[in-house]
Formats: structure tokens, C-alpha cells, sequence
């Protein structure tokens, strides 16, 4: 259960921040270059949820859990 919790809260993270990556790209339609938008996304915590999401989602694909609910037959 605390594995589907993770999983749901790290996927939560990272649609929060790639939304923001996504609504950043905005200022390049507006004259900004890429090497600013760069800058800009890696000072702004919204944009690190992405990040730290894609960790926790990753963490929580990775780790196995225990065996006391594995079924013998």
C-alpha cells in the first residue's frame, strides 16, 4: 500500500513540474534563447518536482518489496 502511495505521489511530482517545464517554454516565444530558459528552469524549485518525482517513481519501480503477501501454491 505505501508502494502505490510513493508511486502516486512521485507521478504527481513530475506532472507538476513538467507542466511548469512545459508553461516555461513560453518565454521562448517571446525573444528568450535557449540558454536563458535553461538557466531559468534550474533556479526554480516548481521545476525540480520533475525531477525529485521521477526519483521516487523510479525508487519505488525498482526496490521490491516484501514477501509476506506473495502467494505459495
Amino acid at each position: 500500500m505505501t508502494r502505490i502511495f510513493f508511486f502516486l505521489t512521485g507521478f504527481a511530482l513530475m506532472v507538476i513540474g513538467f507542466s511548469f517545464i512545459i508553461l516555461y517554454l513560453n518565454l521562448l516565444t517571446i525573444g528568450y534563447n535557449f540558454n536563458f530558459y535553461v538557466n531559468f528552469i534550474t533556479r526554480r524549485i516548481e521545476c525540480y518536482y520533475a525531477i525529485i518525482g521521477f526519483i521516487i517513481v523510479l525508487l519505488t519501480i525498482i526496490i521490491k518489496g516484501d514477501k509476506k503477501h506473495e502467494l505459495h501454491l
